[in-house]
């Protein structure tokens, strides 16, 4: 089920929640990918607040959100960038991008398998992709106050274990959002404490939200099914072959 673009867009910049969201997942972000300039960047969920920063430096820039949400224009001091769009079926040619970012796209996609061969059609040989994703053990997940207690949350395992089977190789994981998802006050001014603790805290994979580093495996096509039927059913055995002599 995906959220309304206006309410993703309300979330993360008219409140105050949204908008510590907003820089503790960016800042995790950039640690991985501090400038990105010369590259194709897409996006696709609802990625607008996080792809900002590279609209200077990046060769292109593209916000893909699915139709189910809701298009948006974005950035709004600038031309265009965003595009409504089938979640499997994007206006992109193969290989188009050098960098993919996905939020708020995979949990709530109706279809993640066809969603992930998709992303790696569009994502070039060798290029890297950034899946953000709620914790299934996180306490965001469980708050239906954020759009983080929408969808299907993940846990490493799992969210590795879905990118193997669609062409992709998980590099890095860390996580994100330690603060608890709370409006109050105290909550929200301690927030960059809690996020530099929770990082020395279980190699920092016990936050609300996991975000993993995948590169796209050139070699995926080439090996052979691991699923090959070693010893194949003999079910036409000792049926003879028809005379084809006239009569």
């Amino acid at each position: 089920m995906h959220l309304d673009v206006l309410d993703l867009r309300n979330f993360y910049d008219r409140t105050a929640l949204g908008r510590a969201a907003k820089r503790a997942i960016g800042a995790r972000m950039g640690q991985f990918w501090p400038n990105l300039d010369g590259e194709s960047v897409v996006g696709y969920g609802f990625t607008a607040p996080l792809l900002h920063r590279y609209l200077d430096g990046a060769a292109r820039v593209i916000c893909l959100m699915p139709a189910p949400q809701g298009v948006m224009p974005w950035p709004c001091d600038r031309r265009n960038a965003s595009v409504l769009c089938e979640e499997t079926l994007w206006p992109l040619p193969n290989g188009e991008a050098d960098r993919l970012l996905l939020l708020h796209g995979l949990e709530t996609s109706e279809n993640p398998a066809r969603l992930l061969d998709e992303c790696a059609r569009a994502l070039a040989p060798g290029g890297k992709a950034l899946f953000i994703v709620p914790n299934r053990a996180g306490l965001w997940a469980r708050r239906d106050g954020t759009p983080f207690g929408f969808g299907r949350p993940y846990s490493v395992s799992q969210l590795e274990s879905e990118l193997r089977r669609h062409a992709f190789v998980p590099e890095r994981r860390v996580g994100a959002l330690f603060q608890p998802p709370s409006t109050r006050p105290f909550w929200l001014r301690t927030g960059p404490y809690w996020e530099r603790a929770g990082q020395r805290v279980a190699r920092g994979l016990a936050g609300g939200v996991l975000l993993v580093e995948a590169r796209k495996d050139v070699h995926a096509g080439q090996r052979r099914s691991p699923e090959t039927v070693k010893r194949p059913m003999r079910i036409l055995e000792g049926i003879t072959i028809p005379d084809a002599r006239p009569v």
